[in-house]
């Protein structure tokens, strides 16, 4: 592993590109401390402590957002609303054909695509700074003191003008890494945001060991939970079952084409985090209108079925998450379209008839393959509120954050393996076990 990472830095190419991501990815970092005019950041800091913050649609969002939200910096939207506008773009080429002609022109078509989903980030922008104003606003600690110094329409066009530069400025910076350093920018900048949380989170946990509040067994328990988790959350996203497929010989001119073998790999976790993301926006929405009301006695009912670690909550959690996982791997993958493909290009899975034949029989392996993938992350989601209620953890350990993580890093390796491997160095892995699902 040492002398991958050395090798790193003896091709002079990739020491680039490494170098320039991590120095944009500092850049984010020290952005993240930058605050928004007008917010009292010790409140609001206050309020993320307590359930409140934590528990609702505002601790999602700080979760995306690296904990800038948390902060009240200029970062304070995170990269959300793109991520936001970019799979709304992805549900329109389902449901109108223009936008499916896009996705099928190649390159021009593409950047079409992402022309529209960069205007629907301004647009979401505006609208859900507008809403974080007036949010911020309303916000008040346990002592009642509100987290903005100066509510008005000067702090509302304040706040809609730093939070939607900052989040512009993100994308752009996403942009950089991708074209210019290594691996995918906007996924690189979420995962920066959750792993810094981590360090805080373990010298916490060494803070509770010295004052005893946390069992030395506990705490080598948790160490050997999260190990075992993170790599069955490996396994998983690696996971893949290759369906057969056969090209038929055809002879143009003097030459043959076709006549091979190879396969397509549909993957166990075709949706990957968007499921979660989903159930999680759904199933908070609910309690975090409700914290707006905290005399009302209905409105406080909801906040007790739907508060993490509730039955009732878990229940409909997973539910949606399963759900959630049909429904987008339905859109992202059309057997239909796949077969359609196949059979233009003389290819066709051994004993299955091309055309109907075809799709249905992929149609029922995805929906076969698609259970197991959401169930184990269902139960991927649900595993911090038990870690920390029966181990004490004192930070967020799985869920959004750990799949994203992996995912990321796992991409990211890939990008450095490949460089390394093409320029006749020894990768991370041998024999390139992580690409070797693509041979």
């Amino acid at each position: 592993m040492l002398q991958s990472i050395a090798n790193i830095f003896k091709v002079p190419d990739l020491k680039r590109k490494v170098l320039f991501t991590t120095f944009l990815l500092v850049i984010y970092r020290l952005g993240s401390f930058i605050p928004t005019p007008g917010v009292n950041a010790a409140v609001l800091k206050q309020i993320f402590s307590s359930q409140q913050g934590a528990k609702t649609l505002f601790g999602l969002y700080d979760l995306f957002a690296g904990g800038n939200f948390s902060r009240a910096s200029i970062f304070a939207l995170g990269i959300m609303p793109y991520i936001t506008s970019s799979i709304v773009i992805q549900m329109l080429g389902s449901i109108f054909p223009y936008f499916e002609k896009l996705k099928k022109e190649g390159a021009d078509g593409q950047r079409k695509i992402q022309q529209f989903t960069k205007y629907g980030t301004i647009v979401l922008c505006i609208f859900q700074s507008i809403g974080m104003a007036f949010m911020l606003i309303k916000m008040e600690n346990g002592a009642g003191v509100s987290a903005v110094s100066n509510p008005g329409f000067l702090f509302i066009l304040t706040t809609v003008v730093t939070m939607s530069a900052g989040t512009m400025f993100i994308m752009w910076i996403g942009d950089q890494i991708t074209e210019s350093g290594i691996g995918n920018g906007i996924s690189l900048i979420i995962f920066a945001g959750i792993i810094a949380r981590y360090p805080k989170g373990f010298y916490d946990m060494g803070r509770m060991v010295q004052s005893h509040a946390m069992s030395i067994f506990n705490f080598v328990l948790v160490i050997i939970v999260m190990l075992i988790v993170t790599a069955a959350v490996i396994l998983v996203t690696e996971a893949v079952r290759k369906i057969p497929v056969q090209y038929a010989k055809r002879v143009v001119g003097r030459k043959v084409y076709g006549g091979q073998n190879t396969h397509i790999p549909l993957r166990v976790n075709t949706a990957g985090v968007i499921p979660i993301i989903f159930a999680q926006s759904v199933i908070m929405f609910p309690r975090t209108i409700a914290t707006f009301f905290p005399d009302s006695d209905a409105m406080g009912t909801i906040v007790q079925w739907l508060s993490p670690g509730a039955f009732l909550y878990t229940l409909i959690y997973v539910t949606l998450i399963i759900f959630f996982a049909y429904f987008y791997t339905a859109i992202v993958l059309n057997p239909v379209e796949m077969a359609e493909n196949m059979k233009r290009y003389g290819g066709f899975i051994p004993g299955r008839a091309p055309g109907k034949k075809t799709s249905d029989y992929i149609n029922s392996v995805l929906t076969r393959i698609t259970l197991p993938g959401a169930i184990f992350f269902a139960a991927i989601a649900v595993l911090p509120q038990f870690l920390q209620k029966y181990l004490n953890i004192p930070f967020y350990f799985g869920g959004t954050g750990l799949i994203i993580v992996v995912g990321v890093a796992l991409d990211t390796l890939q990008q450095i393996e490949s460089h390394l491997v093409m320029r006749h160095y020894d990768g991370f892995m041998k024999k390139g076990k992580l690409k070797g699902r693509f041979n």
